[in-house]
């Protein structure tokens, strides 16, 4: 273990992290973000973001998150890019651990977003990006005009299917049961809406294409039948799960996993000191945009957390690009 105590450590390299990093580098406290193996958050897997303000040609999704990370780096931030495997908040400072090394620290920034579940098919992973999708906001207006699935049964699948009618021509949700899982006015909405089809019994065997999405080969789960359905694009909507393993009965956590901000507050746990941003805890907007907000709020409160215990920012001196 590092024998210096760390201002403040921010778990995650998504929108919610980075952001959290540069407002804490700017405010001269030195953070350490603890970014992960695979870094920069969902937004790795997405093509093409035309969403996000300040780009109004698009910007590929990896390209958008190397651009946070230069950002945050050049203000001051550390970036390790390994996977914390622990944390200790039952006493200050707190501890967060790695693989290969353990930090002490003042403030904890969780920012560990979710990660979608996917069907888990070669097929799927190859044609990700290119016509595969689990984000109907983000993607959805590269489907004008064209017919598309969507897999799933719960509100998520029944939001996605609704949300993108208004770009395709024909919307077919295919889930592996007979009846859905959503509430029943999202079922309403559904069954009343013209684009909208349905595809009872059946399952995703495989994705067909070979540089996009043409089509999928179903199986029904009764049956065994197994038959192609012509499509060109799939939309993954059967959930989230959020990354908060190593977070089990260290902080308040819902009855699906995400961390819950004390009633009041908005990046305040029930750990004094530990705040939380982006998807691990937000699970309704899920944007990058949301993320990056929550991300810079979280920055503020730990900011005004640690002047209130007596820890002083890092002085800067006058040769610093700060």
């Amino acid at each position: 273990m590092t024998s210096e105590v760390r201002n403040v450590i921010i778990l995650g390299s998504g929108p919610a992290g980075l952001t959290a990093a540069i407002y804490s580098a700017r405010a001269a406290l030195k953070p350490l973000v603890v970014a992960g193996a695979a870094s920069g958050g969902q937004l790795m897997l997405t093509s093409e973001v035309e969403n996000y303000p300040g780009f109004p040609d698009g910007v590929m999704g990896p390209e958008l998150m190397a651009k946070f990370r230069e950002q945050a780096e050049r203000f001051g931030a550390e970036i390790v890019d390994e996977d914390a495997t622990s944390v200790d908040f039952s006493r200050r400072p707190y501890t967060v651990s790695t693989d290969r090394e353990s930090w002490q620290t003042h403030a904890v920034i969780i920012a560990t977003g979710a990660s979608a579940i996917w069907l888990g098919l070669p097929s799927e992973e190859r044609l990700r990006g290119r016509g595969v999708s689990t984000c109907a906001t983000c993607d959805g207006f590269f489907f004008r005009g064209k017919e598309i699935a969507v897999v799933g049964g719960g509100d998520t699948a029944l939001e996605e299917a609704t949300f993108l009618t208004r770009f395709a021509s024909k919307v077919t949700l295919i889930h592996r049961r007979d009846q859905l899982r959503a509430s029943k006015i999202m079922q309403e909405r559904a069954f009343k809406d013209p684009k909208i089809s349905f595809i009872w019994n059946s399952t995703v065997e495989e994705v067909l294409g070979k540089d996009s999405v043409e089509g999928l080969k179903l199986r029904n789960v009764k049956t065994g039948e197994v038959t192609e359905f012509k499509t060109e694009g799939l939309f993954v909507a059967i959930g989230y799960q959020p990354n908060t393993e190593i977070l089990k009965g260290k902080i308040d956590l819902n009855e699906r996993g995400y961390v819950v901000p004390l009633p009041g507050t908005e990046t305040q746990t029930r750990v004094e000191g530990v705040f939380v941003a982006g998807d691990v805890e937000d699970f309704h907007y899920r944007q990058a945009v949301t993320a990056a907000g929550a991300g810079c709020k979280a920055a503020l409160d730990a900011e005004r957390y640690l002047a209130s215990i007596g820890v002083e920012p890092t002085r800067v001196s006058a040769e610093s690009n700060w």
